[in-house]
């Protein structure tokens, strides 16, 4: 069973908590078994709280902490200029540097190429409040993106960091699928005909991401996956994807698991759990060929006809 995880906020948790990124504590675990291959997107979350001097601060510690924990546990971790297809065959556990909550960039628009020299390829553009790119999910009254936001999504398409469309406000999102050229993604987000969660996605939006060729990742956090949190499964991960397979969803389906920022359903631990889910599917007579797509098969793709066009 191979992976390509969208979202995790392992690296957060181990500069914040001082911790090594496989420390007992953490949900995302190295071990997958031993003809796995893995990578792991590893996000920098920064808090809504943070200022944004705190939040550059705080992505340039992220970047040190990244560096040397893949140095010692001998993970791949893939640089600007670097074949993530490659990375991914010719190792075991590779890793993308990546950004959620675009505060991270301090106002400096020149820190979009900055950033994609030291490796970023993702950038989640909010949080669940408001930043100086747009908003977040949680504003009612959401103005969409600002003149600095589409600056900033020029920038990044310019020099090939995904736009991560999880956590925007609906009128940002609409602004991003108006102004971006290029495909753009949901890491970490769900189906809202599902779960009603203002941090899901509505059909419309999954399919104008599908139109797009951009890829969504499959969620695991219990709010989004079921109106009765309290109660969620790891069954109701199969009605967020059959519902965008209803979409026409074959090649968008992903995963971004949210380990280590999410509160699981009572059925899912961590990365141990990743292989009963595969074998879920399989009970439930999907494919393996459609499995395989979702574990990793279209982030590859997607990541493959993206890197065609980047500026190095």
């Amino acid at each position: 069973m191979n992976l390509f995880d969208l979202h995790c906020d392992t690296l957060y948790k181990a500069v914040t908590n001082n911790l090594p990124l496989d420390d007992k504590s953490m949900q995302v675990s190295q071990i997958l078994g031993e003809d796995n291959k893995r990578l792991q997107c590893y996000a920098i979350w920064i808090p809504d709280d943070y200022t944004p001097e705190k939040a550059e601060q705080t992505f340039f510690s992220a970047y040190q902490r990244l560096s040397s924990e893949c140095k010692r546990l001998n993970i791949k971790l893939i640089e600007q200029n670097e074949s993530i297809s490659d990375a991914f065959k010719n190792n075991k556990n590779s890793a993308l540097f990546t950004i959620e909550n675009s505060t991270a960039l301090n106002g400096k628009i020149g820190n979009v190429k900055k950033f994609a020299k030291l490796g970023v390829r993702i950038i989640t553009l909010t949080w669940n409040a408001s930043n100086a790119v747009g908003d977040g999910a949680d504003v009612s009254d959401s103005k969409g993106i600002t003149d600095f936001g589409k600056s900033v999504v020029r920038e990044m398409e310019k020099y090939g960091v995904v736009v991560d469309v999880s956590h925007a406000s609906d009128k940002l999102f609409y602004d991003v699928a108006e102004i971006a050229t290029r495909p753009f993604a949901a890491t970490h987000s769900n189906s809202r005909f599902v779960t009603n969660h203002r941090r899901n996605l509505t059909d419309e939006q999954f399919k104008i991401i599908k139109e797009r060729n951009g890829i969504v990742g499959i969620n695991f956090h219990r709010d989004f996956l079921s109106d009765n949190p309290d109660s969620a499964s790891i069954y109701d991960l199969l009605k967020h994807i059959d519902k965008f397979l209803s979409l026409g969803g074959e090649n968008v389906i992903c995963i971004g698991t949210d380990f280590d920022g999410c509160n699981l359903p009572y059925d899912i631990t961590g990365s141990e759990s990743l292989a009963e889910i595969y074998e879920m599917l399989l009970r439930q007579n999907y494919k393996e060929s459609l499995i395989r797509k979702i574990f990793y098969e279209n982030a590859l793709n997607f990541f493959e006809n993206f890197d065609n066009r980047r500026i190095m």
